[in-house]
This record gives C-alpha cells, structure tokens and sequence, in this order.
C-alpha cells in the first residue's frame, strides 16, 4: 500500500470523519455574518459582553437538541411536522421569513469571504465572490452528501485559527474572568441590538432546519428507520444525538467566546468601536496584533464561510421542500430533486445579484444576525410544542430540563429584541 494510500485511510478512520450533524451546526454558527456580530460585541463594549457566551451555551444546546431529536425520532424535518401540528399560516410565516434571513446571511458571508480573500490573495473581492458562489452551488449540486459531508467536517477545524490569535496578544486573563461573570455595562437599545444580534447569530432559524434534516440524511444513509418506528436503537442514538450537539455546541460557543475576546482586547483598547465586516476586523488586527494574527483570522473567515454558505441554502432547501412536499436529499441527483436544489442554486445566486444593487451587504452582516435573533423567538416556541407533543414524537418527548432551558432561551431572545426597539 502507497504512503498516499494509507494516509488517507488514517484521516477515513480519524474520530472527526465519525461525528455527526451536531459539529457542523456548531461550526456554521459561526459563519462570517456571525464573526462580524461577535467581533462588533468586543469592538464596542470590550471585555463586557463575554457573559453572552456562558449564558447563550446551554440555551443554543438545548434547541439544536430538540431539532436533532424531531429529525431522528420521526424521520421528518421541522417543516413537516409544524404542518402537521400547526395551522398552515404558522408554516408559512416560518418559511417566508427563514428564506428573507438566510438569502441576506448567505449575502453577507459571500461579501466577506470575497473581501477577506482580496486581503489575503489581492485578487478582486468581487472575482472571488463569483468563485465561491460558484464552489458551493456546484458541490452541493453534484457531490453525494455522504462525500460532500466529509469534507465539511475537516473544515471544522479552520475554528481553531481564533483561539490561536489569542496567543498572539496579551489577555488581561484576571479581568476577563470578573467581566464574564460581573459585566459592566448600560442596558440601553445600543447594547440591547448587539445582545440580540449575538443570540441572534448564536441560535439561528437555518441551524434548527439543518441539524434535524441532517439527522434524517444519515439516518437514510444507513439504511436505519425512525425511532418512532423502531426503537431498539433509541438508547443508544439518543446517546450519540447528545453528545454530538453538546460537544458541537460547545465548540461554536467557546470559537465566539474567543472571537469576542480577540477583539476586546485588540480593537476596542485601540479604541476601535464600529465594525461592519468579518473582513474589516481582520484588517484591524493587522496593525494591533501583526501579520500572524491577520491571517489567522482572515482563514478563519474563509473557512467557516465554505460550511456557512452551503448550510444556509441547504436548510432554505430543505425548509421549502418540505413545506411544498417535494423530494429532497443532498444524496439525490439533481434531476430527482430538482426543487429542492433549485432552492439552494437560487438562494445563493440572489445573494450574488445583491451584491450589485444598492443594498450594502457590509450592514447586511450584522443586520441579518438581528434579524434572526427576531425570527428565532416565534420559531424557538413552536419547536418546543412540538417536542412537548405527544402525537408528533410519541413516547419520546423532552425531558423537562431541556424544555425549561428552551423556554428560558426563548424569553431572553424576545426580550432582548423588544427592548432593541425601544429608544433610550
């Protein structure tokens, strides 16, 4: 056997290429639109907007568990059994405003991959942004998920580039343990939109449809039927479900714990408070903490987008697929699912067009995180009566300490929000 070949067959049978949908939902969290809202949290208010992170872990585990578990137990995404358990207009109302949200983040991300990599490559930004919509319409159309998936997981890794910046600049790490727990800060609209832009991006619409859809692509692709139907494997998938978002959860979570200490102690000492781009805070790294740093967070940047985008038009994909009860699979052909890939191919590709119209894809950034931060809370409520449902999960309903952190995660969401649009 070639060196080559046994290389390949290690990273095959490496724990990374085993975990489930849980790690990529984490790591698409963190997308570019994402990076800009934490980076814009540490920008602003410094050190005092760390306690989001400790506070929003729980609360975002607990939701992507209760999508992963409606995915896995009845073998049907999110979209099917609202329609099931809700009024049509209730499904309707969703979708609509999950394929608004996800159209203007997959916007902004393009726009900050395309502008990160003219900082890197000095190619045009605009030359670049045709590429990677391109790359990721293209793989997701023509790769079988089963493929395409792995190689997603291995771009998980590209998280690790901002807990490495920190070892590029010094961390006051005394004061940064008092302002997680002791935040010092005035809570008026200013502070509220970035709170809810933090959630927001943190517990996102397109992340629920996307974990609980993934679920079922695996569970088809190891020929394993739902455990509503079969539950001789429910122990032990409910076991793998839990540890796998848990773990994936955890994971976005500390990235952006970092993210938004990276930039405490770098822009906002420098007195740099407004940050528009993922690509602009990589920038002003650059003087402050050196070249290393840049890079390390312009490749972050680049590589959490590759996993964001294609999440985003996925989950629009199978969001509406769902709704309409078309045929959808990241495993089917093109010609066997052509609605369900034309949701993708389109999604992205309005995404393109709006780069070249009035509309700013640098505010788009941020905007898109507040907005989903709105959307979640109505969504977030009915994923929870759906998990509390008897006659959509059978036997296997929430247990109570999940269904009490949704509540919780919910309430401060739509606070958050309401008080973003109360002046003063």
């Amino acid at each position: 056997m070639s060196a080559l070949a046994t290389f390949w067959n290690r990273v095959k049978d490496h724990p990374l290429s085993r975990v489930g949908p849980g790690l990529i939902t984490g790591v698409a969290d963190d997308d570019p639109s994402g990076i800009a809202t934490y980076s814009q949290a540490g920008a602003q208010f410094g050190l005092n907007m760390l306690w989001t992170m400790p506070l929003a872990f729980p609360l975002m585990a607990a939701i992507q568990l209760m999508c992963a578990d409606i995915g896995r137990v009845t073998g049907k995404g999110i979209a099917v059994n609202i329609k099931k358990a809700f009024p049509p207009v209730v499904l309707r109302g969703v979708v609509l405003l999950l394929l608004i949200a996800n159209t203007l983040n997959i916007t902004a991300d393009i726009a900050a991959m395309g502008e990160t990599a003219e900082l890197v490559t000095g190619f045009d930004r605009h030359g670049m942004t045709v590429f990677f919509v391109l790359v990721t319409v293209l793989l997701q159309v023509f790769v079988p998920y089963h493929r395409y998936v792995f190689f997603l997981k291995w771009l998980t890794l590209s998280l690790l580039a901002y807990a490495a910046v920190l070892f590029t600049v010094q961390v006051p790490w005394g004061e940064v343990a008092v302002r997680t727990l002791w935040p010092k800060f005035t809570p008026d609209s200013d502070a509220a939109t970035v709170i809810t832009g933090v959630f927001g991006t943190t517990i996102s619409p397109y992340l629920f449809f996307w974990q609980a859809s993934e679920e079922i692509e695996d569970m088809k692709r190891e020929g394993a039927r739902p455990l509503i139907a079969d539950s001789v494997a429910a122990g032990r998938e409910l076991r793998r479900i839990n540890w796998d978002t848990w773990s994936g959860m955890f994971y976005s979570d500390a990235t952006a714990y970092f993210i938004i200490l990276a930039t405490a102690v770098t822009l906002h000492v420098a007195g740099v408070t407004d940050i528009e781009t993922a690509a602009q805070a990589a920038s002003a790294l650059r003087p402050l903490a050196g070249d290393f740093a840049y890079i390390l967070f312009a490749l972050g940047i680049l590589g959490v987008g590759l996993i964001g985008v294609p999440v985003l038009a996925g989950s629009a994909g199978y969001a509406l697929s769902e709704a309409m009860g078309w045929k959808w699979s990241l495993e089917r052909k093109a010609t066997d699912a052509r609605g369900f890939y034309s949701v993708i191919a389109l999604s992205v590709l309005a995404a393109l067009v709006i780069q070249y119209s009035p509309i700013s894809p640098m505010k788009a950034l941020f905007w898109s995180a507040v907005i989903n931060g709105v959307v979640a809370v109505p969504l977030m409520a009915v994923i929870i009566l759906l998990v509390c449902n008897k006659s959509v999960r059978g036997r296997f309903t929430a247990s109570r300490p999940i269904v009490i952190l949704g509540w919780i995660g919910t309430a401060v969401m739509g606070l958050a929000a309401v008080r973003m649009f109360i002046p003063g």
